[in-house]
């Protein structure tokens, strides 16, 4: 999970001071994670990419938006 979070995310690069949001920070970063793992898009037939799939998402968010609230 942690090599994950940092090739994705790059989380060691990542310099919050606050504890709280640090924390917060986390969270989030694991939540879009377990959503990447799980999300399947339907429009490609072919496996994709955990990066492919982040691409996909902040590229057109709104065209796979609902499928992944309907997971």
């Amino acid at each position: 999970m942690h090599w994950y979070l940092d090739v994705l995310f790059k989380k060691d690069s990542h310099k919050v001071l606050n504890k709280t949001a640090a924390m917060n920070l986390n969270v989030l970063r694991k939540i879009a994670l377990a959503i990447l793992k799980k999300w399947t898009p339907i429009a490609r037939k072919k496996v994709t990419s955990m990066q492919q799939k982040r691409v996909l998402l902040s590229m057109a968010l709104h065209k796979f938006l609902p499928s992944i609230l309907n997971m």
